[in-house]
């Protein structure tokens, strides 16, 4: 037969140290989610550059001003549009993507994250 004085449940330390976890899992969820969208949303906007009627004939600097203007609609900031690398090969453009987005997550600690992306389209 068990005491009832010998259940233990949740030590008060075990309760803190488990919601300490978890809301520093929501504060990065919260600082890292919208980094991501954005990301999200860029590579839709370049993906979507295929199959785009004239890109082929398009110079470098007309395609990066339609990614541009396509970002704006989809409001994303802090993206700078010479970080695409543009160049052409015959009918296809090569799109090559690198940039880094720094965003604080509490004080003075900062998360850097790294994003790569790499498209070959042509257009119509």
């Amino acid at each position: 037969m068990k005491h009832p004085f010998r259940q233990q449940g949740a030590s008060t330390i075990g309760i803190l140290v488990a919601v300490l976890f978890f809301a520093s899992l929501l504060t990065l969820v919260i600082k890292l989610g919208p980094v991501y969208l954005d990301d999200y949303t860029i590579q839709g906007a370049l993906e979507g550059l295929d199959g785009e009627e004239g890109l082929s004939q398009m110079t470098p600097a007309d395609v990066r001003r339609l990614v541009t203007k396509r970002l704006s609609v989809n409001n994303v900031d802090g993206f700078n549009a010479k970080d695409i690398n543009i160049e052409k090969d015959g009918d296809l453009v090569i799109i090559s993507l690198d940039y880094e987005v720094r965003t604080p997550v509490v004080s003075n600690v900062d998360a850097v994250i790294s994003f790569s992306h790499f498209y070959e389209l042509s257009g119509q």
